[in-house]
């Protein structure tokens, strides 16, 4: 039986995880450099508050998603080292869950950024 974790300790080992995620998995460090990305994009671009709002909440939903494909595929190798069937559907669910809210997240980035891209560009 696991002792009771003290706040402290509980923040401590979420922000190993992040640390972890961002240091090692190759996804999280593409998956940062798209929030970059979007962040730099938006600042450039001066989008609204609400916009801001629409990105961060689909920065955070890309990153928490993948951040939870990269766990599941870890304990899948752990429970289950050598090639199974069941184990690549739950692969292949999770990771295409993370395709969708990318894709999802790149479509509303489209809607933000475009007509600010295109205004910039004919020079209104």
């Amino acid at each position: 039986m696991y002792k009771r974790q003290t706040i402290f300790s509980a923040f401590k080992h979420a922000f190993n995880g992040l640390w972890y995620f961002f240091l090692h998995e190759r996804n999280g460090k593409v998956q940062c450099l798209a929030a970059a990305m979007a962040i730099g994009g938006g600042w450039l671009l001066t989008i609204s508050p609400a916009q801001w709002i629409c990105i961060l909440l689909c920065i955070g939903a890309v990153l928490s998603l993948e951040m939870m494909n990269s766990a599941l595929e870890k304990l899948c190798d752990v429970v289950h080292g050598d090639y199974h069937p069941a184990i690549k559907i739950v692969k292949d669910i999770a990771a295409g869950a993370v395709l969708w809210v990318s894709v999802m997240s790149i479509a509303i980035g489209c809607f933000i950024y475009i007509p600010k891209i295109i205004v910039l560009c004919s020079g209104n």
